[in-house]
């Protein structure tokens, strides 16, 4: 019987995700990489602010990065929670994609900067999550054996 694998393949995806918001997180506060940093806002619609020259950024959306990906860190140490994980993020982002698209720029209802960039990025990766908790959740729990069944001795 071989050893069941330390880490599950949707733990290894919520890691990977959670390297990748903590570092889109980190860089939106780095000169250079980050654009306008000098009119980079806490929150709301008018951070200049622009992550690769592109993506509207603000100290909140920066830190909810980097909180989220802490998170998948966190939840990354179990299968079910690094499903958990996936799932409800990808959901998520999702919303947020939604909020971006039904509620007018410029409008007082934007809280958070966005622009058509950051509502492309946030339904790719709201779509990535939820796919990779959907499809690498076929695997099954190493932490959960099953029973053997015993079939009775036919005659």
């Amino acid at each position: 019987m071989s050893a069941a694998p330390k880490y599950m393949a949707v733990q290894g995806a919520a890691m990977i995700v959670a390297a990748a918001l903590a570092v889109i997180g980190v860089l939106g506060f780095i000169p250079g990489v980050t654009s306008g940093l000098d009119q980079l806002t806490w929150f709301g619609q008018h951070s200049g602010a622009r992550l690769f020259g592109v993506f509207a950024v603000s100290a909140v959306l920066n830190i909810t990065h980097l909180v989220v990906g802490a998170a998948g860190f966190f939840f990354a140490r179990s299968y079910a929670g690094a499903r958990a994980y996936l799932l409800v993020g990808g959901l998520l982002y999702l919303g947020l994609w939604l909020y971006g698209v039904l509620v007018e720029f410029g409008s007082d209802a934007h809280v958070i900067p966005l622009n058509a960039a950051s509502n492309w990025l946030h339904v790719g990766l709201g779509a990535v999550m939820t796919l990779l908790a959907v499809t690498l959740a076929g695997q099954h729990d190493p932490t959960k054996r099953r029973a053997r069944i015993r079939r009775p001795a036919t005659r």
